[in-house]
């Protein structure tokens, strides 16, 4: 059932207006016709436009449902304009009483132009075809999981600014793919680093049980000292799960914040100190530098102590004996400031770009027998970027490492 569309046919109503009012026009401005000629003329015009614009738009409509290309739909469309034109001139010319002669004259005229008007038409048409199968192509190729393809067209037109479109969607596929395929293969990673940090305890802890359980120790010492391997393994595991748990919450944005004003200066010297034995057993110094009148933070108190432990404890952890280490407050441009300097090993400039990558141990200073799972720093991370801050670190081989970071002064 055919269907009109006045949305669509308005341009060819405006376009039947604008016509009719340049017919008029030239009959009244530059041929001077006379009044019964001109009104001959508006009659001929009126009824011959009406009839025509009715039978070419329900041409068009069974056409467009039929036709299959572009090109034959652009031909049809030219045939109708050619077809109810010398319509039009043999009705006005039967009205007129124009002669055969000069009306098959006129026919054959109109026919040659018509179809030299045509022949461009299928250019065009031809023209946008190929934009349209380059587009096609293009597609095929994404659905086929090809994320490179692009299309350039020359022309300047809705096409051309279509295949942008289509390059630009393709663009956010291939970064979506590369985005999917590094996360599939961080979730590798992940996978293999927990199932080892798992194994390796647990397998010591059931060695150790199965020594005890078949008498293979039995001196009390050997037994005690089994015990105390046995709980600190147990406590390494806890600790690891959980690290990852926390880590989970971080990373899923599960975690809400309970802001509250925090002094960083008191926060930092109750961290120095707690950490004072644990740094004197290897023999380094250990000292606190505060800013005075250091502006309160919003901010929940318990995260930010687990960044500084955790940037502490590390700091310890890879500074020989007789060494320095240095936390400072200070103002920074955007909040208030924690560095945290040690006289340490430093980092090798290959595993600074991943320092804070999830189970990343660096073959020396991030080593498994230094201890640590590798997740205190992607934590301490995750907790100053949820409190809308920034952390980063700096350090050189054998010249020492700064873990820098800074929290907004309003949460």
């Amino acid at each position: 059932m055919l269907k009109l569309n006045w949305r669509e046919l308005w341009p060819t109503l405006l376009g039947l207006g604008g016509a009719f009012v340049a017919a008029i026009g030239i009959a009244i401005y530059v041929m001077q016709a006379p009044t019964g000629d001109l009104r001959d003329l508006i009659r001929f015009l009126l009824t011959s436009s009406v009839p025509s614009l009715v039978v070419g738009y329900l041409v068009f409509l069974v056409g467009r449902r039929w036709l299959r290309s572009i090109r034959q739909k652009v031909l049809l469309a030219y045939g109708l304009g050619i077809g109810i034109a010398i319509i039009n001139i043999y009705v006005t010319s039967q009205l007129m009483f124009v002669s055969q002669h000069d009306f098959l004259l006129l026919g054959l005229l109109l026919i040659f132009a018509g179809l030299l008007s045509a022949s461009f038409g299928f250019l065009l048409a031809s023209n946008m075809t190929r934009s349209l199968r380059r587009l096609e192509r293009g597609a095929n190729q994404l659905a086929t999981g090809d994320f490179s393809a692009r299309v350039h067209l020359a022309e300047k037109d809705e096409l051309s600014h279509l295949a942008e479109s289509f390059n630009k969607m393709a663009d956010d596929l291939q970064a979506a793919a590369a985005r999917q395929k590094a996360l599939e293969q961080a979730r590798r990673d992940l996978i293999a680093a927990v199932s080892h940090d798992l194994r390796t305890p647990i397998t010591s802890i059931r060695a150790m049980i199965e020594a005890l359980s078949d008498g293979v120790v039995s001196d009390p010492d050997s037994v005690q000292r089994y015990y105390a391997n046995i709980r600190t393994q147990t406590h390494n595991l806890s600790t690891l799960i959980n690290d990852l748990f926390e880590l989970s919450q971080l990373e899923t944005e599960q975690v809400q914040l309970h802001l509250e004003p925090v002094n960083l200066n008191d926060l930092l010297s109750d961290v120095v100190e707690a950490m004072q034995a644990q740094a004197q057993a290897k023999e380094i110094s250990l000292r606190g530098i505060f800013c005075e009148d250091l502006p309160i933070i919003q901010a929940e108190m318990v995260k930010v102590q687990r960044v500084l432990f955790n940037l502490v404890q590390n700091a310890i952890r890879h500074t020989s004996a007789r060494g320095r280490i240095e936390v400072k407050t200070a103002h920074g441009l955007q909040g208030v400031r924690v560095d945290v300097t040690d006289t340490g090993e430093g980092i090798p400039a290959d595993d600074l770009p991943h320092i804070f990558d999830q189970f990343f141990r660096g073959e020396k200073s991030r080593s498994r027998q230094t201890g640590g799972a590798g997740l205190g720093l992607a934590i301490a991370q995750r907790i100053v970027e949820a409190h809308h801050g920034q952390i980063w670190v700096e350090s050189q081989a054998g010249q020492g490492t700064t873990f820098s970071f800074v929290l907004p002064v309003t949460g």
